[in-house]
């Protein structure tokens, strides 16, 4: 990647500006989030030494550097969404980040939607631990079209005969 491309963690700055020193061990990350979006750039990038060197022991119990490194290169990468940030910043120790980071992977979109803790220690900005964040069930606002009801879109006719002839019931 070069350093005039879009950064691959959509923070809107090229990669030379963003993830790319922090990534190359140049610039230290000043956040939390910073080195959050660095870890995520690390995989599009394939540079998954980077996870290693930025993450504390705890960090690193269940971190397996081969598998990773598969992963990144196996999965194509469409963007980091960050949702949330508690603490991570200047006069913090710890932070937290809720991310989405969106790829496909053997042709399954997939949505890795988690929480990261970060420990700054001497060295800077390091990942502790993530945990996965299970999405909550779409829930139905209207009331269920049974297949004999009047069609919802006023042709007269029962929903089975109309809109739900290819509908999956």
């Amino acid at each position: 990647m070069k350093n005039e491309d879009p950064c691959p963690c959509k923070s809107g700055k090229t990669f030379g500006e963003c993830c790319g020193p922090i990534i190359a061990g140049e610039a230290k990350a000043g956040t939390a989030e910073a080195l959050m979006r660095a870890r995520y750039s690390s995989y599009v990038t394939g540079d998954v030494g980077f996870l290693k060197r930025s993450a504390t022991p705890k960090g690193l119990e269940e971190f397996d550097e081969d598998a990773s490194r598969s992963w990144s290169k196996a999965a194509q990468w469409h963007g980091l969404e960050i949702i949330s940030t508690e603490g991570g910043g200047d006069g913090d120790d710890t932070g937290v980040v809720e991310f989405r980071a969106l790829y496909t992977a053997n042709g399954e979109f997939c949505n890795h939607h988690e929480r990261s803790t970060f420990i700054r220690d001497a060295d800077g900005w390091k990942f502790s631990d993530g945990a996965f964040v299970k999405e909550k069930p779409v829930i139905r606002e209207e009331p269920k079209i049974g297949r004999n009801d009047p069609c919802p879109c006023g042709s007269g006719k029962k929903y089975k005969k109309c809109c739900g002839k290819n509908a999956v019931v």
